[in-house]
């Protein structure tokens, strides 16, 4: 069983407790909450259901250096203010399991503090990476492959 501040979370097949980061482009405050409703970093026709976060620093890193905008890259510690679930497009649909520890929720993601000493891309990883989104949004059903 997990604990929120705000609620008990009943998700059994989550791995983690925790922490958990949320990497983006945006300058947030502690005390703010991320919600969905907004455009996808990798395809903007598309408004998230869902708010997507990874117990995972470096992968937070990852998804601030691939997030849209113009804005320093920035990795939150959030907290989830409701329940959660692994992430059912990387969880055993591209992946056995949820070795990237991707989660996401319909609540929000309440800030709690920002990490600074996470791994950067090099320009050499970064291109690639934009490869490979670049042919996701060619190809749907392509699988990320690291």
């Amino acid at each position: 069983m997990i604990e929120s501040n705000t609620s008990i979370l009943d998700k059994t097949d989550v791995l983690d407790n925790g922490p958990f980061y949320h990497g983006t482009k945006a300058d947030l405050q502690v005390g703010d909450l991320l919600t969905a409703g907004f455009r996808s970093n990798y395809k903007p026709e598309i408004i998230m259901n869902h708010i997507y976060f990874t117990a995972l620093v470096n992968g937070a890193g990852l998804a601030a250096t691939l997030a849209k905008g113009d804005g320093f890259e920035r990795v939150y510690i959030v907290e989830p203010m409701g329940s959660f679930e692994n992430d059912p497009n990387v969880t055993d649909k591209k992946f056995p399991g949820n070795p990237t520890r991707s989660y996401r929720s319909q609540a929000s993601l309440k800030v709690v503090g920002e990490v600074t000493d996470w791994v950067r891309l090099t320009p050499e990883d970064l291109e690639q990476w934009r490869e490979r989104l670049a042919n996701i949004e060619a190809n749907p059903n392509a699988v990320i492959i690291n």
